[in-house]
């Protein structure tokens, strides 16, 4: 039982940590697609905001995605 559990933890131990995706840079795109790229940057950085605004208020895992929605709709609205 003790291997079971050495081997479980050096497995965990040796997979890479994942990380969320990056930042859409238009000037790495090609150009048939940089508008595209632009859109997607401007919505990355929309829902970034909202969930920075959503970890400042300390808003609970289960109401978070009610609260995004919500943010982000309202910054559609605004424009």
């Amino acid at each position: 039982m003790k291997q079971v559990i050495i081997i479980a933890a050096v497995a965990l131990l040796a997979t890479a940590p994942t990380r969320s995706q990056g930042l859409v840079d238009p000037s790495k795109v090609a150009p048939e697609f940089r508008e595209a790229a632009e859109k997607r940057r401007a919505e990355q950085i929309r829902q970034r905001e909202c969930a920075l605004k959503a970890d400042m208020e300390k808003v609970l895992p289960r109401d978070r995605t009610v609260y995004l929605n919500h943010c982000l709709d309202t910054m559609a609205a605004k424009q």
